[in-house]
């Protein structure tokens, strides 16, 4: 048996020259393990199954479009990834597209293909091409035009590649690429140059997962292991318990983190079984990629309560996005309700410079914005850090709002979340002394 991830289900490779040598597809032949069952397989019908809920929007979706479906067959992940929405038909069957939209579908090509589970789509709106998830899954033709400073791996990830899948930028922490894969595909993916394009000009293989782990193995000042993708919760459980299994016999290294945007797309997926695996990894933690407050819905709190039971730490990831996330009270809801559902919203992205995503990208001010309207006006675990991930391999930097206004003597003086400036009794400080503050008196705070 080679495949043991729904990768399978990806469409054939309509790549082009300018992706070329990339690795997008992860394919595992474990034999080891004789007589592992395909990971497509349908669920038993065992009538005591635990259900997900399902929300009225998505009950009515899916009465119309999957009518076929059985509340079985909807509750299983496999199913979801088998019938992804992927082709021109399928998406005219459930949107009325615009012209943009059509005309920017007939001209793809190349990797990052449409992919949308049914699920999600039930989320979207079927008449409006402006709906925020929509925007962000369905192509449009701006996605065709490349601006300055954008790069097909803005982030120089295939320069800081260890081996080919991990790469190695920071000193004690590594980014282990899993797969290609992903159950639904967000457009202005920073990975789009690898991800969801099944007849890649080579595939991962288990070999390939063994130079990393040999490699981790080696390096005895690795004690974080991060494993993104694509998306690792697509592997089947076999093969994702064997790699987080081996991750976990590495002494060196302290604790797991898995990237994900699954439980989001595909709540399904988060059965009994992976939760079952996921609690036997501790210390794992989880980061899941959030959009929109329209995300939040009941299989969503599902989701995140079942990781959460396990003992998994959720943190969010969230990509600022214009038209889409960009607004201050859209954030404070998505934010709130992450943190109704145990989700502590942790970074705040600047849309990275990929190739065709200036649609999506806000002046950084409108981030500054958005955090200056959080702190201090609601409850600081609902603040993520704002980060700019420096183009060429720079890493995660913060972008934070400037509440030094500067020194005074022995006085460092400060702004509040409301304008006010106040001061702080520092001697023998200098923070602040490069700045020369005009401000009113304001308590001094010890």
């Amino acid at each position: 048996m080679k495949i043991l991830s729904p990768e399978s289900a990806e469409p054939p490779s309509r790549g082009d020259a300018a992706h070329t040598n990339i690795p997008f597809q992860i394919e595992i032949s474990l034999s080891t393990a004789p007589g592992m069952p395909l990971p497509l397989e349908p669920l038993p019908r065992v009538a005591h199954a635990p259900r997900f809920p399902i929300g009225a929007q998505t009950r009515a979706f899916a009465r119309k479009y999957f009518a076929d479906a059985t509340p079985v067959e909807w509750d299983d992940w496999r199913w979801q990834f088998r019938k992804r929405i992927r082709t021109m038909a399928e998406l005219e069957r459930l949107f009325v597209l615009s012209d943009d939209e059509r005309e920017a579908i007939l001209r793809h090509k190349g990797s990052l293909p449409v992919g949308i589970t049914p699920y999600y789509a039930s989320l979207m709106s079927r008449h409006d091409p402006d709906d925020p998830l929509r925007r962000t899954h369905i192509p449009v033709g701006t996605e065709y035009l490349k601006t300055p400073g954008e790069a097909d791996d803005p982030l120089g990830e295939d320069h800081d590649a260890a081996v080919p899948g991990l790469v190695h930028r920071y000193p004690d922490r590594v980014l282990f690429l899993v797969t290609g894969t992903c159950s639904t595909y967000c457009r202005y993916c920073t990975r789009s140059r690898m991800v969801g394009n099944a007849g890649g000009e080579y595939t991962f293989s288990k070999s390939q997962w063994e130079k990393a782990l040999a490699y981790i193995e080696a390096h005895t000042e690795i004690r974080d292991v991060l494993l993104s993708g694509g998306d690792p919760l697509t592997l089947a459980d076999e093969p994702l318990e064997y790699l987080l299994t081996r991750l976990r016999a590495i002494k060196h290294v302290e604790f797991l983190r898995i990237g994900t945007k699954v439980p989001v797309v595909l709540p399904m997926r988060i059965t009994k079984n992976l939760t079952r695996i996921l609690k036997k990894m501790h210390p794992l933690w989880m980061s899941i990629h959030f959009t929109h407050p329209t995300e939040l819905t009941k299989e969503v709190t599902e989701s995140t309560a079942r990781l959460a039971d396990a003992g998994i730490p959720l943190g969010s990831q969230t990509v600022l996005l214009k038209g889409i996330n960009d607004e201050v009270e859209t954030m404070k809801s998505l934010y709130h309700g992450l943190l109704m559902r145990r989700v502590k919203p942790y970074y705040l992205y600047q849309c990275d410079p990929i190739t065709g995503s200036s649609h999506f990208r806000t002046p950084v001010e409108k981030g500054l914005e958005i955090i200056e309207g959080l702190r201090g006006h609601t409850t600081g675990y609902a603040v993520p850090h704002y980060v700019i991930d420096a183009p060429g391999g720079g890493g995660k930097i913060p972008v934070v709002p400037d509440y030094l206004v500067g020194r005074d003597g022995e006085d460092v003086v400060l702004r509040n979340f409301e304008g006010n400036t106040y001061r702080y009794k520092d001697p023998g400080g200098t923070v602040g002394a490069d700045r020369q503050p005009k401000a009113r008196k304001g308590k001094a705070t010890v």
